[in-house]
């Protein structure tokens, strides 16, 4: 009998929350490929941002938020989350399990995505995605012969794009290679949402 593929798990962890201040409601968690150079940016809502600032900076607000209250309660029934798992890519949408353990028995709970991040941070558990969906939909932050230099010329033949700016109408009009070009622009500036918008741009093409 053949044996299941195993699919290959790529561990994470969460490296910057990026704001778009052009939409005052736009906010995306940037994971980073633990010893790695690719990055996962996911788009998330503000309150999901808000409650996964808190935890990073260790905040204690005077009453707690949900997903403290969620924390507080899976303690008191010794529940302990174990493993986030972003294990689904489908149509743009991020789908998330969280993995926990109640006296040895594992259960599987599905999830958002930015709740369960939000969780993992409090947990301090570890946060796992599979290969196919860093192919898919992570971005490198490695620059290799012929990407963009600081200046924002490419070395070889320059392909000219106006800067990060470009509206989304406009960029349907841009062909791949000003696509890749203003991607790593936005990416040196560390707008992720935009980045996340120029990468399926990308995508739709292949």
């Amino acid at each position: 009998m053949q044996e299941k593929q195993v699919m290959k798990k790529i561990e994470l962890e969460i490296v910057a929350l990026s704001h778009n201040i052009t939409q005052t409601h736009s906010y995306a968690v940037v994971l980073g490929e633990v010893n790695g150079l690719r990055r996962l940016p996911i788009v998330i809502g503000g309150f999901e941002a808000q409650a996964i600032a808190v935890a990073l900076e260790r905040m204690h607000p005077s009453r707690p938020l949900t997903h403290d209250l969620f924390a507080n309660f899976m303690a008191a029934y010794n529940v302990e989350l174990t493993e986030v798992i972003i294990y689904k890519l489908e149509e743009g949408i991020f789908y998330a399990k969280l993995v926990c353990n109640n006296n040895g028995d594992i259960t599987e709970i599905d999830s958002r995505t930015s709740d369960a991040l939000a969780m993992a941070v409090r947990a301090g558990c570890k946060i796992h995605t599979y290969e196919t969906i860093m192919e898919t939909a992570g971005l490198s932050i490695e620059q290799t012969e012929g990407q963009i230099l600081p200046s924002g010329e490419s070395k070889g033949s320059p392909v000219h794009v106006s800067n990060s700016e470009v509206g989304d109408s406009e960029m349907k009009k841009l062909n791949l290679d000003e696509l890749n070009t203003l991607l790593q622009q936005v990416l040196e500036q560390e707008d992720y949402v935009r980045a996340i918008r120029i990468r399926d741009e990308i995508n739709s093409r292949k």
